[in-house]
Formats: C-alpha cells, sequence, structure tokens
C-alpha cells in the first residue's frame, strides 16, 4: 500500500512539473489509464493538487481525465471555489448514488361506458375495488330465441368478456329467466286445450264447425287491431284458414274418398292452430288450474336458449335465477315495500304508489326515460295481456301505478300470499332476485333498449323503495335495435329470424364478428351487406394469420429465429405499439370495439405489406416479430368470443370440438408432401413433361381442397401450405370456376362480336359507291350518273352542307371498296 502511495506521488510530482496545460493533460490521461477510479478509489490530496491546476474542464478526447475530472468535481462538497480548503472525501467508504428522478409518463386513459342515467359516457368506476356486480335482464322463454334476443345476449357477453379478460375485473354476471308471465300463461294454456281439442279427433263436419265459430271471433279481434304488423299477421291467418277450409268443406260435400277428406281435415286443423286457441282459451281457459301446464312451456324453451346461447359461444351467467323458484322471496320483497309506505293493496293486489315515490325528496319516478312518464300503451303493455281489464285498471290510485303482485284469476297459475291466491308482476321479478344475489346497489345492469320504460324504471323505482337509497344501480347499459335488411324484424313481414335459422347460414364467429363491427349501443342491421363485411374481414384474418403460420414453420436453429432489426422492422414493430395503444383508447371509449377491428385490420395490412417486400427482395421476414403481432391479434380474438380454442395463433382448424390439434399433427406430412410435389414438379419443368405439370395442378385445384388442404405456388418461393376449413376451400373453388367461365364466355363474346363486325365490315365493303345510296329511298329522290344524291323526298334539291357530307361518306366507301377489289384480286376475300 505504501509503495502504490509512493508511485502514485511520484507521478503525481513529475505531471505536476509539466508547464504547459495540454501536455499535462495528456500525460495524466496515460497515467490514468493504467488505474481504477471508479470503484473502489479513493482520492488522494495529490489528485486535489493536479485537479486544482485545471483552468478549464477537459476535452472530451481525453476521455480518462474527462471521467477523473467529474468525479472529483461531484465530490468536492459544494465548494466551488478551487482555493477553497479542500473539503473532498478521502475516506474508503462507495460513491453515493447521485439523485434519481422518474420519468413523467403518459396520461393513463380510463374506462368509460354510456350511462343510461345520465346519457353521457361515464368514467366507470366500481364500487368496490376491481370486483363488478352485474345483472342481466334474461329472456321471457315462451317461444323460439331470436336475433332480437342475440343483439343483446351476444353484446353484453362481448362486454363482459373485455371487463374480466382486457380490464382484469372481478366480475360477478347474475342473469334471470322470466317463466311466469302473461305470455307464458296464455301460450302454455292455449296449447294445452289445443293438444286436447285434437287429441279428441272430431269429425270433419264439427271441425268445420268450430273454425266457423272461431273464425267470428277472430273477426273481431282483427277489427279492433290497430297495430299495422299486428293486423297484417293476422290477415294472413284468416286467408290461410280460409284456403283450407273451402278443400274440406267441398271434400265432405263431394263425399271424397276417407284417406282424401283426412289429408284436408290435418291441413284446416294445422292452418286454424291459433285461430281455434284463441277459440278454446276464451271458451276454456278459466278452467286450466293446474300449475304443472304452465311450467312444461317455459322449461322447454329455457332449455333451447341455453343451447341457442351454446351454440353462439356465449358464456353461461355465474348466477342464473328463474321467477318460479323465487316467490317468497318476491312476497317477501313487496311486503317490505307495502311496508315503507309505497305500496297498497287492492282487491288481492298489490300495486306501486309512483304519486308517493315520485313525492319523496329521496326518490324520483322514471329515471331513464322521465318523458315517457304517462304513456299508456307503454304501461300497459308492461302490465300484460291478462292484466289490463277495465277492472284491474280501476284498481290504481294512478294510471302510473303499477303492479308488484297480481291477484290470480281461474286459468291461472297462484301461490300463496298474505294478499290472497296471486302471483308475481313482471317488474318485481328482477328487483327481488337481482336484490337477493347481489345487495342493495350494483355496478351494472343492462338490458334491451325497449326495457327502459317501464320495465327498469319500474325496476329502479321500486328497489330503490325497498332499500330506502337512490343508486340501486351506477351505471345503466342497453343494447341497441336489431334491424332486419332495414325493417323492424315481425312475422308479420316475414322476417322473423330465429338463432337456429341464423346459424344455418353463418357461423356463430361470423355472427359476432358482425356485432364487434357495430357500436353495442345503436342500432345493428342484419343484412346481406353486414354479414358479408363480416366474413370478408374473417377470411382477411384468417388468411394473415395462416401466412405466419407457414413462415414460422420455415426450419431453422435455435440462434437462427433471432433475426437482426432493419429499418423495416423497427418501423413494423412502431406501428404495432401505435395500433396497440390505438386500441386500448378505442376500448376505454365505451368499449368501441368497431375501431378496435379497424385497427386491427389496419395493422394486419402494414404486416402484409412488410412480409410481401421481405417476399420480393428474397429475405426472410422476422419471425418473433410476426409470431408477436399474430399472438396479440388473436388474443384479441379470443378476449372478444371469436375465437374458443387455446391455439396461440388463428382460428382453429377442423372446428372448435375438435380433441386435437389437427394442424400440429398433419402438417409435417404435407410440407413432406409439398416439397416432394415441389421436386417433381422441378425435374418436369426441365423435362418438360406436361403431362406431371396437370396431375400436381389437379393434386392442388381438386384433391387437396377436398381434404381441406390449400397449396399456394410461388414463382421462385417454396409452396405455402395452409390448413382451411373444407366448405370455404370448395366456396372458394366455385367462384373461381365461375370467374373462369366468365372470362371464356365474355373472350367467346368479344370474339363473336369481332367476328360479327367484320363481316359486316366485308359486306360493306362489297357495295360499290354509286350503288351506296340507291337503295335509301326514303331519304332521297333523284340521283347523279354516279348514284349521288341531289333532291330529297319531297324533291328539294339537296343543301351545300348535306352534299358535303354525303360526299365524305361516298369518298370513303370508294377507298373500302378499292380495299375489297384488291382483297378479291389476292384471293382473300370471302
Amino acid at each position: 500500500m505504501a509503495a502504490a502511495a509512493a508511485e502514485q506521488a511520484s507521478s503525481y510530482s513529475f505531471i505536476l512539473s509539466i508547464s504547459e496545460e495540454e501536455a499535462r493533460v495528456k500525460a495524466l490521461n496515460e497515467y490514468l489509464s493504467t488505474r481504477s477510479y471508479i470503484q473502489g478509489f479513493t482520492f488522494s490530496h495529490a489528485d486535489v493538487e493536479v485537479f486544482r491546476k485545471f483552468s478549464r474542464p477537459p476535452v472530451d478526447q481525453y476521455i480518462h481525465v474527462v471521467r477523473w475530472y467529474r468525479h472529483i468535481e461531484a465530490i468536492y462538497d459544494g465548494s466551488s471555489e478551487k482555493n477553497e480548503p479542500c473539503k473532498l472525501q478521502t475516506s474508503k467508504g462507495k460513491r453515493v448514488q447521485p439523485p434519481w428522478s422518474p420519468p413523467e409518463g403518459t396520461k393513463h386513459s380510463r374506462l368509460c361506458l354510456y350511462n343510461s342515467l345520465t346519457r353521457n359516457k361515464e368514467i366507470f368506476q366500481p364500487q368496490n375495488g376491481k370486483k363488478v356486480l352485474w345483472y342481466c335482464c334474461g329472456p321471457t322463454v315462451y317461444d323460439a330465441s331470436h336475433m332480437g334476443h342475440a343483439r343483446s345476449y351476444i353484446s353484453f357477453d362481448i362486454l363482459r368478456r373485455i371487463l374480466r379478460d382486457y380490464f382484469k375485473y372481478d366480475v360477478l354476471y347474475c342473469m334471470n329467466i322470466t317463466d311466469i308471465d302473461d305470455k307464458i300463461i296464455k301460450r302454455a294454456r292455449q296449447n294445452y286445450l289445443f293438444e286436447r281439442y285434437r287429441e279428441n279427433k272430431l269429425a270433419p263436419d264439427q271441425l268445420l264447425e268450430d273454425v266457423k265459430t272461431a273464425s267470428e271471433l277472430f273477426s273481431v279481434k282483427l277489427n279492433e287491431t290497430t297495430d299495422p304488423d299486428k293486423k297484417q299477421m293476422l290477415e294472413r291467418i284468416q286467408n290461410a284458414v280460409k284456403s283450407a277450409f273451402g278443400p274440406l268443406q267441398e271434400a265432405v260435400q263431394a263425399k271424397l274418398p276417407e284417406e282424401e277428406i283426412n289429408s284436408c281435415h290435418e291441413r284446416l286443423l294445422e292452418e286454424a292452430k291459433d285461430l281455434l286457441s284463441d277459440w278454446l282459451d276464451t271458451k276454456f281457459g278459466s278452467r286450466v288450474t293446474d300449475n304443472s301446464i304452465f311450467s312444461k312451456l317455459p322449461k322447454f324453451w329455457e332449455g333451447e336458449f341455453h343451447k341457442d346461447m351454446e351454440a353462439l359461444n356465449v358464456l353461461p351467467p355465474d348466477v342464473l335465477t328463474r321467477v318460479s323458484e323465487y316467490v317468497p322471496e318476491i312476497v317477501d320483497f313487496v311486503k317490505k315495500i307495502v311496508d315503507n309506505g309505497y305500496g297498497y293493496v287492492s282487491n288481492g293486489s298489490v300495486y306501486f304508489d309512483t304519486v308517493k315515490f315520485d313525492s319523496n325528496e329521496k326518490h324520483s319516478y322514471a329515471k331513464l326515460v322521465p318523458e315517457a312518464v304517462g304513456d299508456q300503451k307503454a304501461l300497459q303493455e308492461g302490465e300484460g295481456d291478462l292484466s289490463i281489464s277495465p277492472d284491474s285498471l280501476s284498481e290504481k290510485h294512478s294510471p302510473n301505478d303499477f303492479a308488484l303482485w297480481k291477484s290470480s284469476k281461474p286459468g291461472e297459475p297462484s301461490w300463496d300470499s298474505p294478499w290472497g291466491k296471486g302471483r308475481p308482476g313482471w317488474h318485481i321479478e328482477c328487483s327481488a332476485m337481482a336484490g337477493s344475489i347481489l345487495g342493495q346497489s350494483m355496478d351494472i345492469h343492462g338490458g334491451g333498449f325497449d326495457l327502459r320504460f317501464p320495465h327498469h324504471d319500474n325496476e329502479l323505482a321500486q328497489s330503490e323503495a325497498y332499500f330506502e337509497n337512490d343508486h340501486w344501480v351506477r351505471y345503466f347499459l342497453h343494447t341497441g335495435h336489431l334491424t332486419i335488411a332495414g325493417c323492424k324484424m315481425s312475422k308479420s313481414l316475414k322476417n322473423f329470424i330465429t338463432i337456429k335459422d341464423a346459424l344455418k347460414k353463418h357461423t356463430a364467429r361470423q355472427l359476432r364478428l358482425a356485432f364487434l363491427m357495430h357500436s353495442w349501443k345503436d342500432t345493428l342491421d342484419y343484412s346481406n351487406n353486414t354479414m358479408e363485411s363480416a366474413i370478408q374481414y374473417e377470411k382477411f384474418m384468417n388468411e394473415f394469420f395462416l401466412n405466419v403460420k407457414d413462415i414460422l414453420r420455415a426450419p431453422t436453429d435455435v440462434t437462427g429465429q433471432f433475426q437482426k432489426w432493419e429499418n423495416q422492422e423497427a418501423e413494423l414493430n412502431r406501428n404495432f405499439y401505435d395500433k396497440k395503444a390505438a386500441i386500448h383508447e378505442a376500448l376505454c371509449d365505451n368499449i368501441d370495439t368497431r375501431s378496435v377491428l379497424e385497427e386491427m385490420r389496419s395493422l394486419v395490412s402494414q404486416s402484409n405489406s412488410y412480409i410481401a417486400a421481405k417476399k420480393s427482395s428474397r429475405q426472410m421476414p422476422n419471425r418473433l416479430l410476426l409470431e408477436n403481432i399474430s399472438s396479440y391479434l388473436t388474443q384479441m380474438l379470443k378476449i372478444f368470443g371469436a375465437i374458443e380454442s387455446d391455439d396461440a395463433i388463428g382460428f382453429p382448424v377442423g372446428g372448435n370440438s375438435q380433441n386435437i390439434n389437427i394442424e400440429s399433427t398433419v402438417m409435417p406430412y404435407l410440407q413432406v408432401l409439398s416439397e416432394f410435389r415441389e421436386g417433381v414438379r422441378q425435374i418436369a419443368r426441365e423435362k418438360k413433361v406436361t403431362e406431371v405439370l396437370q396431375l400436381s395442378d389437379a393434386l392442388r385445384d381438386y384433391i387437396l381442397p377436398e381434404l381441406g388442404v390449400r397449396f399456394e405456388d410461388h414463382e421462385g418461393l417454396p409452396t405455402v401450405v395452409k390448413l382451411v376449413d373444407k366448405d370455404t376451400l370448395l366456396k372458394e373453388r366455385e367462384e373461381k370456376k365461375k370467374i373462369e367461365e366468365e372470362k371464356k364466355r365474355k373472350k367467346e363474346e368479344a370474339a363473336r362480336k369481332k367476328q360479327q363486325q367484320e363481316a359486316a365490315k366485308l359486306e360493306k365493303m362489297k357495295i360499290p359507291p354509286h350503288e351506296m345510296f340507291k337503295s335509301e329511298h326514303d331519304k332521297y329522290s333523284i340521283f347523279d350518273e354516279n348514284g349521288f344524291p341531289t333532291h330529297d323526298t319531297e324533291g328539294k334539291e339537296l343543301s351545300k352542307g348535306q352534299i358535303k357530307k354525303l360526299k365524305k361518306l361516298y369518298e370513303t366507301q370508294e377507298k373500302l371498296y378499292k380495299e375489297y377489289l384488291q382483297m378479291v384480286q389476292n384471293g382473300i376475300a370471302n
């Protein structure tokens, strides 16, 4: 240690003896390069003496001196003058780290949702951390689920998945099944009575008599109907019954064979089902008392609904509630509303007092659609067909009041209550069931746009009357309407589309993509154009995934997968991060999936351009970069529910029900086949064996598509192998065939026209100039010795202008005729 110190002092003495500063700095730099002064070095007074000799900081070319100078300067303990006493720390302790400050960063976007309670986009803030309590109005199960249902349940499934899987909220999703309702009661009762009527096997004469009687009642109903769509539907039923009534009547009168009469009998019975069911219900409905009759119908249609949701890849709810299972809770709920002073009993029914509720300063009735208060048509629809008789309307204190509990009439299911036999009102079911599961306040309530008033407004009122609060729901989300090719969906317009019918034409993924391409809260038009856009989007994304998979299958060693980034890779990566940021912004903005899909499309287009540029320059695209992009896009589509499989990249091959990964299983064999085929083609081209090339093309164009395999040949590049849905490939082949046939037809048509034109030209050439005008007797009456017209049909001499035009035509014909004579002379004219 002492020797080192002596050596250092000796070196510094030499350096200090150098008078010229530039030479001194150079000598110091050489000396410092031989010793460590960054880690574990303690500065001495000799260092300070040399430091004080500097008149200014050293220049950058002396890197060791610059570092040494900065270290001493940094720990000079604040002394600004070099002639002050040295306060340099010379202990053997470690140097202190300099101060650090975090980057400013950028502002983080927060999720905003369109809240029907404010009719604005609001920052989404759950009540309890990341936990989200969500209730969704489910279906009334009395018929097949249709595309209107799909509009709500696919849309809410997308929102739910995004909140859960993208924004990482802990969502508890509760949905109800309405299995007690006026529509269900009436339909179940009518079905029961009609089936018993059919089982009686009435004679044809009796059926004709009953249909005639039922038709009179049906005509009254038709005349009273004011809704044009419903009226049109009833007229269609009436016309169908008339068309089936006559043949049976004629068959009976003509005493035709029993087999023919039975056929006419069955047809009339089927066509008159609705008409007879209404008549039977009017006549015998009050005698139906067995509650099990009213549970059979909703149980069947609930099962069908769940099958439809599974087929659409809609997640099941975390909690499912049925009205029939919550009647005791509903009774208790109604009882408390009455005890709180917001309900009253009238003739065995219980009604909600809207006037009293609204007069309380803590409450407000019709928060969602205040302008709809007093809309009696909407209010009556909310009460149900069986509950709007003059007697029931007279039981209310105010026309705006609504039923919490309905006194059951004969022919309706009933349960015990403090007010007598009855059944729940429509609106109360959601309040009681949601309250029992989610408590006094939920984060999100969802439903279709048409449920806002009176259903959801009445839910809010009765729930806040029960809990005595003003925040039963924090965010109300309503999905937009669905139209069919611009029209309201209606059986009368014959555009009523069930979910099962829709899935026969398009896949669940295509339907979901169509929904993703539209705002969840706005009207969606289900049309051929809408679905074609979804199909093309799916095809566009799938082709990209298949191309990336092909690139990733190219053989490489472990180190070969890491490729140097050039400007193209850096630019694509910047675009990738820009698109991810834009997608995040769009999702934060009321979950704008329409913009998200456009950003994803743009990213794929940029990636495709990058791949094409690389291939055109015979370079391998960057595997890891494309893998990252395609994996991200796949993950987003999984979040949206458009991909169900666990595949890291792209859409599943062979459907989602496959238990094995078809691609990983068969692709090695297809790759070998592709390479063998390419080798054979190469030899066939060199040897000019066209038959082998034709067989190779047939394998590509006809055999492999039948197995769901596509070979894409590219000049000078390896064949691209893709596993594609078989039906898609066969459809592509048919379209390609049609295009080729159309090209062939147009080519033949063009050749035929050309031949006709040439024939017509030849015929024209054959006419001598002195004969060309003589046949036009409708234009000219006198001609000169050369056959040139001089007067029109009225005998008037032609004007100079007319003669000038005709001379041009005459001279042109002279040239054509000379060409023809030359052709004859040369033997080439037919």
